[in-house]
């Protein structure tokens, strides 16, 4: 579980990557909803979800939380802390996908 757990936890980071250029352009437009990639750890999804700035920001707040779709969970890697009609909030299990998603954090 370790390796696919990091390996999950990487492919989020990369989406979170790409969202964080999203929300750089949301920025620059002012605009207070936003498109964002599906950060769930399955390399060919490409799902978007639609979230306000102020929910970005409080994901973005914590660097072991990421934005997923419903039925795109990973139970051994990550825990469901919120739910909304549009996707979920995960949050990654201790070991190594928290330490992945921390590392890969651009924000810190």
């Amino acid at each position: 579980m370790t390796e696919e757990g990091g390996r999950i936890a990487r492919n989020e980071a990369i989406f979170r990557l790409v969202n964080e250029d999203i929300e750089d352009l949301a920025t620059g437009a002012e605009v207070a909803k936003f498109e964002i990639v599906c950060e769930c750890g399955s390399t060919g999804c490409v799902e978007m979800i639609s979230v306000t700035r102020e929910a970005y920001e409080a994901v973005r707040a914590d660097p072991e939380r990421f934005f997923v779709k419903h039925g795109h969970v990973f139970p051994d890697v990550e825990t469901v802390v919120d739910e909304h009609e549009a996707y979920l909030i995960v949050d990654k299990r201790a070991g190594e996908p928290a330490r992945v998603a921390r590392e890969l954090d651009p924000r810190s």
